[in-house]
């Protein structure tokens, strides 16, 4: 069984459950909120956000977790200790299906990658 294809944002969170699209939805609106620039779509079937054709966030839904991505190994590493509360991966990290979202951990990854771009 293949997994359907996204054609937007809305697509994808309606795919989900509603906690899990809750919180994604969170997350897209605090970052689009805060970063006006910025613009979110699909992108390898998931959403991410985007600056000017480049990678800033990517998200995603699984069963257990959801994860969130600031394509980039750097960042990755100068956020080690702050993230030290979650399952952290090589370029990502898994956040809880019902996360009360940390709004200045999120500012500040984005910030980290924009500044990185």
């Amino acid at each position: 069984m293949s997994t359907p294809r996204f054609e937007s944002i809305e697509a994808y969170l309606a795919s989900v459950d509603a906690t899990k699209a809750k919180t994604l939805r969170s997350i897209i609106d605090l970052i689009l909120t805060e970063f006006p620039q910025l613009e979110a779509k699909i992108a390898w079937n998931v959403p991410t956000i985007h600056y000017k054709g480049k990678y800033v966030v990517g998200l995603a839904a699984y069963k257990q977790h959801l994860t969130f991505s600031p394509w980039s190994l750097f960042v990755m590493e100068d956020f080690k200790d702050r993230l030290k509360r979650f399952v952290v991966l090589k370029n990502c990290f898994h956040l809880p299906v019902e996360w009360d979202v940390d709004r200045e951990l999120l500012k500040d990854l984005t910030r980290a990658r924009l500044a990185e771009l």
